[in-house]
């Protein structure tokens, strides 16, 4: 009898332990499992360069098109962290560059240098890149994690869903990922004025990794229920380099 009461307590125990588990843990573990299903952590922290092209059509409220964008984006990793985005706009080429130490642009033969419009254009590259390296940019030191338990998107998909905060006065990210495969379903971000959710629609094979395909941005309320078709993408012709 005492056996089986001790047997009973430990259990308990347990499942109180259970219940308790650190959210932040919990966040951590769950990305891991994404990126092993996104090909792998090793893959990813192999790789030194990725260029990709990425096509994006934003949208305005009444359907009409804002604009259209087609770009060649590059990102070298090592020895330290580059990027560059070329696009050509009005039949003038446009090339953002970030050297690792500072931003340089070029409109044709002119060079932009007004600090307000690079800080803009370093946004625009670093936006880029967080698009590109999820899952795995998401383990970021400077993230704060959190796992916030199952949730049903407005279309009826469950997911597991992990808040990613980066601290005040920026945008608060959340992430749902597939209870059973850990792919990554979609992503949601309240900016100081909207908040907008982001659907994965497919991913392309490149360098052994499963990375972004095609996806689609939805400005959402505070319950998560779509307003309108805000912009989609499309990432093409991936070069990834060991």
């Amino acid at each position: 009898m005492k056996s089986l009461i001790r047997l009973l307590v430990l259990v308990a125990l347990l499942a109180q332990f259970s219940c308790g588990e650190n959210p932040e843990k919990q966040a951590r573990e769950l990305l891991s499992k994404s990126m092993e299903a996104h090909g792998g952590a090793e893959k990813w922290e192999s790789v030194t360069s990725l260029k990709f092209r990425k096509w994006t059509k934003l949208i305005n409220e009444d359907s009409s098109v804002e604009s259209e964008l087609n770009q060649q984006i590059e990102f070298r990793f090592k020895p330290y962290f580059e990027g560059k985005m070329t696009w050509i706009a009005d039949s003038i080429q446009h090339v953002v560059t970030w050297d690792g130490s500072q931003m340089h642009y070029l409109m044709g033969a002119n060079e932009v240098k007004n600090p307000g419009f690079l800080a803009a254009k370093r946004r625009d590259l670093d936006a880029a890149f967080y698009a590109v390296a999820q899952p795995w940019k998401l383990l970021d030191e400077s993230a704060q994690l959190a796992y916030e338990g199952q949730k049903t998107l407005e279309n009826g998909k469950l997911v597991e869903s992990i808040r990613v905060d980066y601290g005040p006065d920026t945008d608060v990210w959340y992430f749902y990922l597939d209870p059973k495969s850990a792919m990554l379903v979609a992503n949601e971000v309240q900016t100081k004025d909207h908040r907008s959710l982001i659907y994965n629609l497919s991913f392309v094979e490149a360098g052994g990794m499963l990375l972004q395909g095609t996806r689609e941005s939805w400005r959402v309320n505070e319950k998560g229920e779509k307003q309108f078709l805000r912009a989609e993408y499309s990432y093409t012709d991936y070069e990834v380099t060991n």
